[in-house]
């Protein structure tokens, strides 16, 4: 079994460390556990894996967040596969920092990458994983701190979190998208 995982993010040093970019800090976490590493194709940079008897194809889309979708079409129909086999990982404004929440279909809840997808898939019928990134920010202030980056220290901090994520994924692969979410759907103690 394949299964296509779009770790969303935006591309390019400007955005590097930056909160928006939590799908694409998940997605590294994994390639470097399996020591794999991406490579630039068309319209992203891909990684594969294997998990036992599961295929992984890692994507980290080159069409910016906001034309995600272009990119997850893509290579779902590249690979030959439909919805039910894409995990779209990616940052979350409503969670606390660090948290993650995984679950099988829903609204984009105001996330443009998601809301990409959605319309270039015709479907909200896909799994997702989202990456807590807080909300401190005031009043018109969120583009600023979506885009903002994560200081060495927060990033550092972080890093369990990332490595929770990751495992999320390999669970959702091996085990399932129900046994996935009971097992990491819990807040951070």
């Amino acid at each position: 079994m394949k299964f296509l995982i779009a770790g969303l993010g935006n591309i390019g040093p400007t955005y590097d460390k930056t909160r928006h970019n939590a799908g694409f800090i998940v997605l590294d976490t994994l390639a470097k556990r399996h020591g794999q590493e991406f490579q630039t194709k068309r319209l992203g940079d891909l990684a594969s894996l294997r998990l036992k008897n599961k295929s992984l194809v890692l994507l980290k889309p080159g069409t910016f967040m906001n034309l995600s979708g272009k990119a997850v079409n893509y290579w779902l129909m590249d690979n030959g596969l439909g919805p039910e086999n894409l995990l779209v990982v990616t940052d979350d404004l409503s969670l606390p920092e660090g948290q993650i929440r995984l679950k099988g279909k829903g609204s984009s809840g105001g996330h443009n990458g998601l809301a990409h997808i959605e319309s270039t898939l015709g479907t909200q019928e896909y799994a997702r994983l989202r990456v807590g990134i807080g909300n401190h920010y005031g009043r018109g202030q969120q583009v600023d701190y979506v885009l903002g980056r994560w200081s060495d220290n927060e990033l550092a901090n972080l890093a369990p979190a990332f490595e929770r994520a990751a495992d999320a994924v390999e669970c959702f692969a091996l085990e399932g998208l129900v046994r996935a979410m009971n097992t990491y759907n819990k807040p951070i103690p």
